[in-house]
């Protein structure tokens, strides 16, 4: 009895030391909220490019105006507002459920630890933009992407890591078919998503 008892204390420990060591309140359905958001970006980020009757998909290069290029940047920030909203929304609703805190010691070195790579992302796509060279911005939103995930899974959930590893190589993929950038951010930003935050959300529901 006393070994029974030792073992539940052993486990009620681990399982305090867990939530105080990493944010566990991340939404499975945020996910897919976002991938969503990100495919419909993707869409109209498509029919944006035909309407200037620029044929996205044809592995050339490219001439991309300075009115377009606006509009691809305002389209990618209003995803990522959207997608970090409902991110937002979904992990708060169940922080409360979970009568954990959103907001502590924890969440803010994962932000950190999230916000450096995306930072220096952000700081190489402004350039990459400056001397137009749009075309590599896929690949590069991916890979950093991706390796803010890989970092920030020490302080988080630890099946994050895959999703980054996945958005790492997808980039790295997409280098090498530059013509087919748009393809490759739906599918990383979108349909990764999207599957990933389901598996999630039945893992840790």
């Amino acid at each position: 009895m006393d070994s029974k008892n030792y073992h539940e204390d052993l486990s009620h420990i681990r399982s305090m030391m867990e939530r105080s060591s990493r944010f566990i309140s991340l939404s499975g359905l945020s996910g897919v909220v976002a991938g969503v958001v990100a495919l419909l970006g993707a869409g109209y980020a498509y029919f944006a490019m035909e309407s200037k009757k620029m044929e996205y998909i044809n592995g050339g290069r490219f001439h991309f105006t300075s009115e377009l290029v606006q509009e691809l940047v305002i389209t990618g920030l209003v995803v990522l507002i959207a997608a970090v909203f409902s991110g937002y929304i979904f992990t708060a609703n169940k922080s409360k459920k979970n009568g954990l805190k959103i907001w502590d010691a924890t969440t803010k070195r994962l932000l950190v630890t999230f916000s450096v790579p995306l930072a220096a992302g952000g700081i190489f796509c402004a350039a990459l933009i400056e001397h137009h060279l749009v075309v590599w911005i896929a690949p590069t939103t991916l890979i950093f992407y991706g390796l803010g995930l890989i970092s920030a899974e020490r302080y988080t959930l630890p099946d994050v890591k895959y999703l980054g590893y996945c958005e790492v190589v997808l980039g790295l993929l997409s280098l090498f078919f530059l013509g087919w950038g748009l393809f490759f951010w739906a599918v990383g930003f979108g349909i990764l998503h999207i599957v990933y935050g389901l598996i999630m959300h039945r893992k840790y529901k």
